[in-house]
């Protein structure tokens, strides 16, 4: 009995076999796209490379308003040590810009993977105290 109504069992087996092989080539696709992101480290990894750092300024209105904490960044970081660009994770509003501004400014030591030097994910936090 065909499994497709209206088919044979010859055009179904073709029909399963190319769907098999797109879904394969897929999965393919996707494993190398996961791959080919940004090496994500750990926030002491990350810490320990940087090479120069800019602090953020403490905007007015948050100093009046006596707004403080902490803000959790993540800087994806090019071959060569510069921060390309500044997900904001968590953090009072505020202080976010502030916070994402400075890091943009930030230098690390390139990151290594398998020999060579590769774009990095690297978690930070950065506190905002009076």
């Amino acid at each position: 009995m065909p499994i497709l109504k209206g088919m044979n069992t010859n055009t179904n087996c073709r029909a399963f076999g190319k769907l098999a092989t797109v879904l394969v080539a897929s999965v393919f696709l996707c494993v190398g796209y996961a791959e080919d992101g940004p090496k994500k480290i750990s926030k002491s990894e990350g810490m320990n490379a940087v090479t120069s750092k800019v602090p953020p300024d403490y905007p007015a209105i948050a100093k009046q308003l006596k707004i403080e904490g902490p803000v959790e960044l993540e800087a994806v970081v090019t071959e060569s040590g510069t921060v390309e660009k500044v997900n904001i994770v968590s953090g009072n509003p505020v202080l976010t810009r502030p916070a994402a501004e400075a890091l943009k400014k930030w230098k690390f030591a390139p990151f290594t993977s398998e020999g060579k030097t590769v774009k990095a994910l690297v978690p930070v936090s950065l506190s905002f105290h009076m």
